[in-house]
């Protein structure tokens, strides 16, 4: 996930102006919630879950078919 900059938030500013905050996710998607300068917290917007979700599932799995590959000789002798 690639955040714009202008995207981030204080925790400060957003308990006081989250409609603010709302606006910016309605425009951009998402936003950043910084504590102690910090990011700490992300706000996607509902449309966004689905998407991000099936990146990172892809991502895992993925991962999980190389494992497979790298140990497969291991991975048949102990189901023997």
């Amino acid at each position: 996930m690639t955040i714009n900059t202008d995207n981030m938030v204080s925790i400060t500013e957003t308990n006081q102006n989250f409609s603010r905050v709302a606006r910016m996710v309605d425009r951009d998607g998402v936003a950043v919630i910084l504590k102690n300068n910090v990011p700490r917290y992300v706000i996607l917007g509902f449309s966004q879950i689905k998407s991000e979700e099936s990146v990172y599932t892809d991502e895992a799995l993925n991962c999980a078919i190389k494992l497979l590959k790298k140990h497969l000789p291991t991975f048949q002798k102990l189901a023997n």
